[in-house]
């Protein structure tokens, strides 16, 4: 079997942390009308429980939905398959036909069958990497992907309160950056900025569009401050309107906002 292409991740996994672009993935349309539900998780950590959550949300929408967890490092991917085992025998909280499996694997997304992924989820795997090495991962990815896929690519934070990630088309182009953070506890937005994606955590300067974005909500939040007494939401969902006013194409309906989550077209943050 060939090397995997890229580097082992760190491995850091936490129940629940990835719930938020999950969430995100549940709506996509590159899911819901795809004749072949099959969704990969690279590099998916230390053990597979964030790709079982996965597919445990998934499949709400899309009851044929399938994973396949993707990881270099063969000692991982020995642990995964050990609790998909456990959970065929009813001894995890997942349903017992859950249909994930899990096998060793990088960015060549090696897939049986030569079937292709109608997404692919790549969290917290170019941290790690050069701002150099973005494009040619995201090609590399992309490349697997079935026609009108889609690859979601970002981070978050250990707990996953602070969340942003990139989705990037079947071409290799990205087309829209989303934020998504837990509201109950939020002090400024711009808080993403340490949780950017690799392609952008390096432009948060002054003269890149990244940066004058969050400058532009963390005003919009200030402003809102009068309605703080009515809840971090309310707060967050005027300011978001305030900004998409102020001429700042923002995307996507109040429901979606309501979540903690801006939703941007890849133009408003392109490094300069």
């Amino acid at each position: 079997m060939p090397k995997p292409e890229g580097r082992p991740t760190r491995g850091t996994t936490g129940t629940n942390r990835l719930r938020r672009v999950d969430r995100w993935i549940a709506h996509l349309a590159e899911l819901r009308r795809a004749s072949d539900p099959l969704v990969v998780d690279l590099g998916y950590g230390a053990n597979g429980v964030t790709t079982l959550e996965l597919e445990a949300r998934l499949r709400r929408v899309r009851g044929d939905v399938e994973l396949l967890g993707l990881e270099i490092d063969p000692e991982r991917v020995a642990r995964a398959t050990a609790q998909i085992d456990a959970t065929r025998r009813g001894e995890t909280v997942f349903a017992a036909d859950a249909r994930v499996s899990f096998a060793r694997g990088g960015f060549e997304v090696p897939v049986p069958g030569g079937r292709r992924p109608a997404v692919i989820r790549a969290f917290n795997v170019l941290r790690q990497y050069d701002e150099q090495d973005v494009p040619g991962a995201w090609n590399r990815m992309t490349a697997r992907l079935a026609p009108g896929g889609v690859l979601v690519e970002g981070t978050c934070d250990e707990i996953g309160r602070v969340c942003s990630w990139i989705d990037v088309s079947a071409d290799g182009s990205p087309a829209r950056l989303t934020i998504s953070l837990r509201l109950a506890d939020l002090e400024w937005p711009s808080v993403v900025a340490e949780r950017l994606p690799k392609a952008l955590i390096h432009r948060n300067v002054p003269g890149e569009r990244i940066h004058d974005l969050l400058a532009a909500l963390d005003r919009e939040w200030e402003r809102a401050a009068a309605l703080a007494p009515f809840g971090p939401t309310q707060r967050w969902m005027a300011a978001v309107a305030a900004l998409r006013a102020s001429g700042t194409p923002v995307l996507g309906s109040r429901s979606r906002w309501r979540l903690g989550e801006l939703t941007v077209p890849w133009d408003v943050v392109r490094p300069a």
